[in-house]
């Protein structure tokens, strides 16, 4: 666990696959504070168990107060880095729908779009190497992005929850968080040091003639959902 940016407000950490959220004992926070020497950080997003990068924590009770008013007016961009074998049903675009929970902690795309989960995505295919996808979720729904590349039938390598190929990691990385803090511009970026595919040569080389995924042609944001 490292500390990629620091301000008298926030830490972004980054986070290894496995670390949990919740555990007062094991979770994200309690290790932090133990390795960085700190108290009472404040969780303001949350990543699952198995995904790994950039995760904010605020250092202080009205900081964390700010980012749920950044996180609920849709003002933190977040960039994700995923991995498949499987090819998927369109190379780039916007998935849209309702989620509902399945069964077994899984959860399920719907037609309807009533509180709709957005997932926009560019995919990149490789010789040796599994796909490559840069993902934009617009909405902060439970599962988004494993359950929108489920839907394009490329279920996130190592993802057995939801019919990904088994593999040493989730792979699934939060590689960058952007948003204004008080005037200033932050952008935060986490390359995935942890994962026999994600440290693939091909993969690697790629990612590094990557720049700011805020540049990519990203389509128009739809609606926005209500929650």
């Amino acid at each position: 666990m490292n500390i990629l940016f620091s301000h008298p407000d926030f830490i972004v950490i980054d986070k290894p696959p496995g670390t949990t959220m919740h555990d007062p004992q094991e979770g994200v926070v309690h290790q932090a504070e133990m390795a960085f020497g700190l108290s009472d950080l404040h969780l303001v997003h949350r990543l699952d168990d198995g995904t790994s990068g950039c995760l904010i924590l605020a250092t202080n009770r009205a900081a964390a107060a700010h980012f749920e008013l950044l996180f609920r007016t849709h003002q933190v961009q977040k960039y994700y880095l995923a991995l498949s074998d499987k090819k998927p049903k369109k190379k780039q675009g916007t998935i849209l729908g309702d989620m509902k929970n399945r069964r077994q902690g899984q959860h399920i795309l719907l037609k309807s779009r009533h509180n709709p989960a957005i997932t926009q995505f560019f995919s990149y295919g490789f010789d040796g190497a599994p796909r490559a996808f840069v993902v934009r979720p617009l909405s902060g729904k439970t599962h988004q992005i494993r359950v929108a590349l489920k839907s394009l039938g490329s279920p996130i390598l190592g993802d057995a929850l939801y019919g990904g190929t088994h593999s040493d990691r989730l792979y699934l990385h939060a590689w960058c968080v952007a948003f204004q803090w008080h005037g200033e511009s932050i952008a935060v970026f986490s390359c995935p040091q942890q994962g026999e595919a994600f440290i693939n040569p091909v993969f690697s080389t790629w990612l590094n003639s990557q720049s700011d995924p805020a540049l990519l042609a990203w389509p128009t944001a739809p609606g926005r959902p209500n929650a």
